[in-house]
């Protein structure tokens, strides 16, 4: 199917007065186009991959402007700080192991997040790309249009692999669309 992400206008905040909603987050995975999904890939790729998505990102600008972290070779600094704002993924699960998708582990892995920490980019963990919106409170609306903006922005720039019937490709299939 073609790209529809709907009025984006849609959506507001599902909690103005703060009462029940902590927080909100909306996330999809991405697959670069030309390259083939995690359990393929070379140890080279990875790494062309991680170069790509960390100068595409550091060109971004506004509210999703930040800062690139290469897992390799990251200062225990850096990885504690990232722990600490529970952005820092780990090393796959078992089912990820299975499927052979965690090799040349932590080569080509890094995440980016925006100076507000309410934009994150997880370069090659599941997928080769999560992209991620979120923020304390229920303003889905906010969460949402950040969202597509940055899908949009870095589209123009990495193209991602997609299929007429089945919509954007992902590694895992509950992703796809």
């Amino acid at each position: 199917p073609p790209k529809n992400w709907g009025d984006v206008n849609v959506f507001g905040n599902l909690d103005p007065t703060g009462e029940y909603v902590v927080s909100t987050r909306v996330r999809c995975g991405r697959s670069m186009e030309g390259y083939p999904f995690n359990p393929c890939l070379t140890e080279e790729q990875y790494k062309e991959m991680e170069q790509k998505v960390s100068s595409t990102l550091s060109g971004l600008e506004g509210e999703l402007k930040g800062t690139f972290y290469p897992l390799t070779g990251m200062s225990k600094e850096v990885q504690q700080k990232l722990i600490d704002d529970h952005f820092l993924f780990k090393e796959g699960d078992r089912f990820l192991q299975a499927a052979n998708a965690c090799r040349f582990w932590p080569t080509g892995r890094g995440i980016y997040h925006n100076d507000n920490k309410t934009f994150l980019v997880w370069c090659n963990e599941e997928d080769h790309l999560r992209i991620i919106s979120m923020q304390m409170g229920g303003d889905l609306g906010e969460v949402y249009r950040r969202l597509v903006t940055a899908v949009n922005d870095i589209e123009k720039r990495i193209p991602f692999s997609h299929n007429d019937r089945l919509g954007f490709l992902t590694f895992c299939p509950t992703n796809l669309g």
